[in-house]
């Protein structure tokens, strides 16, 4: 990694044409490691017209290391947000400098695209873990899944293009597999309408749209047909995002419905029939579960955090976190999993500490300020 001496920092704020620092305040008593930031575009603009895209660099005061960044464009052409993966201690301010010099390429830690080889599946995932959502090709079949699955992985590569060529991915070939089974659930933290104490799955998706891929943050958005729900006609879209370094995704569904009032709506993790289960259950918003041992499969886990208080529901095998929605308001959850063997959440207090933590920094986000 490039590095800079202390004069050719102290050169820099003196003489670079944009050079400017931004300050990431944790306020909290976590560590924040490798988390992503986001920073307004036109707001750097504004302070520095002269920023050119291709000639970027953005470097830790302190250390003079490069800082990862993406720029992301949501579906533009233009560059809507700067993305930093920052690592900052409790209670401590971090600063980093923007300057017109080349940055190091980065390695992609994000990726996802639709599989057409493969029943219209959509694959997406980074350096901790991958997940997929089924498409209308596999509605209908004796294969069809409704939820959200989970391949495990313990690699950092991105392994999706490499799962899919090979005969059989359901076996470890040293860097994970998918042994996870959806079947007729939500399966690891999708959203659904609960209805008449009964989940009310509106099919697969029909269509898709990329926003950004990587190198830190990849986001899609998933089409879904109007179904009936409950006597309801329902229409869902989902906003999907994954960062680098995190077991979980964002995911914000907007639900039109014409009936008045609120819509229930339910976030499930699939428990199935097996014994031995560790659930956590946080009427606040946390759920999590931890499955028996599956053989040489390992151990799963699995979890969804949402802003607004919950409902817990124990029903068709699910852990169900039940909420409420207005129609054509986006409802933002999150959701993800983790794998025994990749060896950094072993086991269920791990990764429920995992959850709830999560949770706590939703709650106290990192606080971002352009100087």
């Amino acid at each position: 990694m490039k590095r800079l001496s202390l004069f050719a920092i102290s050169s820099l704020l003196c003489f670079n044409s944009y050079a400017q620092t931004i300050s990431i305040k944790n306020k909290s008593a976590l560590k924040r490691e490798g988390e992503l930031v986001r920073i307004d575009w036109n707001e750097l603009l504004k302070r520095n017209p002269k920023i050119d895209t291709s000639n970027l660099q953005v470097v830790n005061q302190a250390t003079f290391a490069q800082v990862p960044f993406q720029l992301e464009k949501v579906g533009s052409n233009e560059v809507k947000f700067l993305l930093l993966q920052v690592s900052v201690q409790p209670k401590s301010t971090l600063k980093v400098i923007l300057q017109d010099e080349k940055s190091t390429p980065l390695n992609a830690k994000t990726y996802g695209r639709y599989v057409p080889e493969r029943k219209d599946d959509f694959a997406w995932e980074n350096d901790k873990i991958a997940f997929r959502m089924y498409g209308k090709a596999l509605e209908g079949s004796n294969e069809n899944a409704y939820g959200i699955d989970v391949w495990v992985k313990r690699t950092s590569e991105l392994v999706i293009n490499k799962r899919y060529k090979v005969d059989n991915y359901h076996k470890d070939h040293g860097d994970g597999l998918d042994y996870y089974s959806v079947g007729q659930t939500l399966g690891a933290g999708d959203m659904a309408p609960y209805l008449a104490d009964s989940v009310w799955y509106l099919g697969n998706y029909k269509s898709y749209k990329i926003l950004d891929n990587g190198p830190l943050r990849t986001t899609f958005q998933l089409n879904y047909d109007e179904a009936s729900a409950n006597n309801q006609r329902i229409e869902v879209q989902k906003l999907v995002s994954i960062d680098a370094g995190s077991q979980m995704n964002r995911i914000e569904n907007s639900y039109k419905f014409k009936e008045a009032g609120l819509l229930p709506v339910a976030v499930g993790l699939a428990t199935r029939n097996e014994k031995d289960k560790q659930i956590l259950q946080d009427d606040k918003g946390v759920i999590g579960y931890w499955e028996p041992v599956h053989g040489e499969d390992g151990i799963t886990g699995v979890g969804a955090v949402l802003i607004s208080p919950i409902k817990v529901v124990k029903k068709h095998n699910q852990l169900l976190a039940v909420t409420e929605v207005k129609a054509n308001e986006p409802v933002v959850y999150y959701n993800g999993a983790a794998w025994n063997k990749a060896g950094e959440i072993t086991d269920s207090q791990q990764w429920f500490d995992y959850l709830k933590n999560f949770k706590q920094k939703l709650q106290q986000p990192l606080v971002v300020k352009v100087n």
